[in-house]
């Protein structure tokens, strides 16, 4: 990889996607090249897998399949559009990625970390992201925040317990991997968590 892979993860509600339109803002200002994608989705063919996935009308998915749906949108999005971009030098934003398989699969689901790492063998060994930055805010929080789950998406509507098993996946995963992932206190205002995150990749020499 010649270019640089950020990815954003958190809990349903925690404010990711208005983040990543900050730090949009924030590199078009300042002259920086970048390519946004996001997970499952980002292709035609992924953002297919992600309506069957979100799709409230398939509540006997089993967790094998939910995760296997993912891993071939990842993989789909990988090779189609990720991997040119990070060759042509870019720096490449992905609003969720692999640890979204660990904790919500992985830990939510119960299905293991191994499980979710075999499945994913492409992606965890050629495109793990140099920066993660996990907007931490817990379930309960974020979910109130964002005025309650979405009625029409099955993984929200999956109850607080699985989202509770999910945050405590993805503290595990912030301190497993402290190296990689920045945990970023997202309990402030949208400015102070934004100048975190510019902090942060900062810090990182990724910006």
């Amino acid at each position: 990889m010649k270019g640089k892979f950020v990815t954003f993860e958190g809990c349903e509600g925690v404010g990711k996607s208005r983040q990543i339109k900050m730090l949009e803002e924030y590199l078009a200002a300042a002259g920086k090249e970048y390519f946004f994608t996001r997970e499952p989705g980002g292709t035609v063919i992924s953002e297919k897998i992600r309506e069957i996935i979100l799709d409230k009308d398939n509540a006997t998915m089993t967790g094998e399949c939910e995760a296997l749906l993912y891993a071939a949108a990842r993989a789909q999005l990988l090779k189609e559009r990720v991997a040119p971009e990070l060759a042509a030098g870019k720096l490449v934003i992905c609003d969720r990625y692999i640890d979204s398989s660990f904790a919500y699969q992985g830990r939510g689901r119960g299905l293991g970390y191994e499980f979710v790492a075999a499945i994913n063998d492409y992606a965890v060994k050629n495109f793990m992201p140099d920066c993660t930055l996990f907007l931490d805010l817990p379930p309960e929080r974020a979910f109130l925040r964002k005025g309650g789950a979405d009625k029409q998406d099955r993984v929200e509507l999956s109850g607080a317990d699985f989202h509770a098993r999910v945050y405590e996946g993805y503290k595990e995963l912030a301190q497993k991997y402290g190296e990689r992932i920045a945990v970023i206190d997202s309990s402030g205002t949208r400015e102070q968590t934004h100048a975190k995150i510019i902090a942060a990749l900062k810090e990182r020499g990724i910006i």
